[in-house]
């Protein structure tokens, strides 16, 4: 990995790497937080993936997590969202292509050439964090509307590989939305059935492990009704006997602001988990 940003911040260093990735057959970057322990001891990694339209640099120069992560010593990598590059497939619009990848492996063209989100998250991209930082094996997993949904469904998917879970606005029901079903359509085809592995509604009706889920979900979102409907979660969560906690905050809404009031909430649950 070559490092191409480094700034100083709660003693420790907010750092952005540059890698080629062999899974999605292009440069990525990807941005690391480095908190004051790791220059005496290997640290935990929380993983934050980031929502439609975001690079690696939304969450760390907006959300504050810094902070938290400095005070329960857990490293926070955050990638970007999707493959890039010139040659990587694109739409015009926002939902899908660039910025849009929601953390699956496509399978239908042009897309599934650079679209493999899921093996880069799940696989790669903890293998090369774990070789080349003071990292060690214990994860956690974290993230914000397509990444809130990234988050629980690789959670969901990979019983034993992270110690605890999270979203802020997830996308939870994603074959029953607009954005869900049109991401769907085009990476995966229109076999219904294959969207059911990365449908966190779906996922819970097998689900073999509790790894209770974290959900903040701010009620003055504009998406809450049409693209969200945290109630399905709920319903899900109730018929299974999965463990949740959903907390819903009125006022809120789906900015940054939302998540910069609750991250260190969230930091604080992955810690007390990462930490057992």
């Amino acid at each position: 990995m070559n490092r191409i940003e480094r700034h100083a911040v709660f003693q420790g260093w907010q750092d952005v790497y540059q890698h080629q990735s062999q899974t999605l057959g292009c440069q990525m970057n990807v941005g690391v937080y480095l908190p004051p322990q790791v220059e005496t001891e290997k640290l935990p990694v929380l993983y934050w993936l980031s929502g439609l339209t975001c690079t690696e640099q939304n969450f760390i120069t907006k959300a504050g997590a810094q902070r938290y992560a400095a005070e329960h010593g857990i490293i926070i990598v955050a990638p970007d969202t999707s493959p890039r590059g010139d040659d990587v497939a694109d739409d015009e619009a926002y939902d899908l292509g660039k910025g849009a990848g929601f953390y699956l492996n496509a399978t239908q063209q042009p897309w599934a050439r650079h679209y493999r989100m899921y093996d880069y998250i799940v696989h790669e991209l903890p293998a090369l964090i774990e070789a080349s930082l003071p990292a060690t094996q214990e994860r956690s997993i974290s993230g914000h509307s397509m990444g809130g949904h990234g988050a629980l469904t690789i959670a969901l998917r990979e019983p034993g590989r992270y110690r605890s879970v999270s979203a802020f606005s997830p996308i939870v029901a994603p074959s029953q939305v607009p954005w869900g079903q049109k991401a769907f359509a085009a990476y995966l085809g229109d076999d219904q059935e294959a969207w059911k592995a990365h449908d966190t509604v779906e996922l819970l009706k097998s689900a073999s492990e509790r790894l209770p889920l974290l959900v903040d979900q701010g009620l003055a979102d504009d998406f809450l009704e049409n693209q969200l409907r945290p109630e399905l979660l709920r319903a899900a969560c109730e018929e299974t006997g999965h463990p949740l906690t959903l907390n819903l905050r009125p006022g809120y809404d789906h900015s940054y602001y939302f998540i910069a009031s609750f991250i260190g909430d969230h930091i604080a649950h992955h810690a007390a988990a990462l930490k057992r």
